[in-house]
């Protein structure tokens, strides 16, 4: 059975409007988290840095690529893993955490796996650990945050799929609505995700007075300070 979304189809598609930075500044409005939690660190990079705003609900695993599983082959068996994300409502963000001591060693992600996750509604994927075959995947049309790139698959494989993961400084828990490009992943918290895209817009205005002020002929510190005095 598929989660029911705690934030509407119209809150998802007016957030892709925005940068992540103006996002971020929105939720710091609410003064419901501390500033410095809630988003990916340097750590994470963006793989397709002029590809739109990613927004989605994560569907969270952990990931190992250095020795081979347990049980069973590395992901040929998995249509318990593929329906676990058909849990999560669309569209879907897949979260791996990689637990190797050294993550990045091998990709789970590729130009096949790619395409997988594209056809069951994925628009994006965030690890710890290693993507590779970057042009299939853009071609596929999915995002990819990752640490690092590799060229081999190694031995990856996924196992404690929903848990809660944590990504380069960053807590995911099933169905966390994720927003992300090219400065990086912020998670948004549902209570206050329909409120966002009208104060993202607001503070977007008001950057823009200022920088329009610093540009223009008329520019002093004196007048700098009220603008900023008045609009904070």
């Amino acid at each position: 059975m598929t989660m029911k979304p705690l934030v509407s189809e119209d809150t998802v598609d007016a957030l892709r409007e925005f940068d992540t930075c103006t996002v971020t500044n929105a939720v710091e409005r609410f003064n419901i988290r501390l500033r410095n939690t809630g988003f990916t660190d340097g750590s994470i990079h963006c793989r397709f840095p002029d590809a739109p705003a990613m927004v989605g609900f994560a569907v969270t695993a952990r990931l190992r690529s250095e020795g081979p599983p347990i049980t069973g082959n590395m992901f040929r068996d998995r249509s318990d893993f593929w329906n676990s994300i058909l849990a999560i409502p669309a569209p879907r963000v897949l979260v791996l955490q990689d637990m190797d001591d050294d993550p990045g060693l091998g990709a789970f992600v590729g130009d096949v796996h790619g395409a997988i996750l594209k056809a069951l509604g994925c628009v994006g994927y965030v690890t710890n650990g290693a993507v590779r075959e970057l042009p299939g995947v853009r071609s596929a049309g999915l995002q990819l945050f990752s640490g690092s790139l590799a060229v081999s698959h190694a031995y990856a494989h996924i196992f404690d799929v929903g848990c809660k993961v944590v990504v380069g400084g960053l807590e995911v828990r099933p169905g966390e609505l994720l927003h992300g490009d090219q400065h990086g992943v912020l998670a948004i918290p549902t209570e206050i995700a329909a409120e966002i895209p009208r104060v993202a817009e607001d503070r977007r205005r008001i950057e823009q007075q200022v920088i329009d002020f610093c540009k223009s002929g008329s520019f002093s510190v004196e007048r700098l300070s009220e603008i900023t005095r008045a609009v904070r």
